[in-house]
């Protein structure tokens, strides 16, 4: 493979178009992607093997297979064929398989396949079966996000004239639940 050239005396490298060439990562499924655990990361992780995280995540993950350490701080959904959660995950979960170890605090709802949970599991949430939960919309799996309330419409211009107090301690405008209600003065 290797030869040595008489005039510059440098080593060159000959292929051969016979030989294949070797794979790149036949171990992919074997090692890792290992997130340390004084390594924060501000942003999603897209994987298509699998990944550790020992360190702290703020936003989403999606891989194949997922394994949350016991040090491990995750704020945003996690989506894998495989997640074992032994951390702190704020945020949902869509996975085939999911195991919630014993030391594991999870905070959101969680759409699975199949779902294992040890003895001293803290999880807060909602969890749903569900054929195919890496298919489904992510919205779906987290319906607790706040919504903003509605904002109430503008009030048209003929009711301006009413909205003055006739009294200083009474007014005749009362805002309920975004909606504006006249109240009408006492008849004396």
């Amino acid at each position: 493979m290797f030869s040595r050239n008489k005039d510059n005396d440098k080593a060159t490298a000959s292929s051969s178009p016979s030989t294949p060439a070797p794979a790149r990562r036949s171990n992919a499924r074997l090692t890792p992607s290992i997130i340390s655990n004084d390594l924060v990361v501000h942003g999603n992780l897209v994987a298509g093997g699998d990944i550790q995280i020992d360190g702290t995540v703020e936003g989403d993950i999606r891989s194949s297979s997922v394994t949350i350490g016991e040090q491990a701080h995750i704020a945003g959904e996690v989506v894998a064929e495989d997640i074992v959660i032994r951390g702190r995950v704020m945020g949902g979960i869509r996975g085939r398989r999911v195991q919630l170890c014993s030391t594991c605090h999870v905070e959101g709802d969680i759409l699975h396949e199949a779902l294992a949970v040890e003895t001293g599991a803290f999880f807060e949430g909602n969890c749903r079966h569900s054929d195919d939960p890496l298919a489904e919309n992510a919205q779906a799996s987290e319906p607790r996000r706040p919504q903003s309330p509605p904002q109430p419409a503008p009030a048209p211009a003929a009711s301006a004239k009413v909205s003055r107090p006739t009294a200083p301690t009474d007014s005749p405008v009362v805002v309920k639940d975004g909606s504006v209600v006249v109240k009408r003065p006492a008849a004396e």
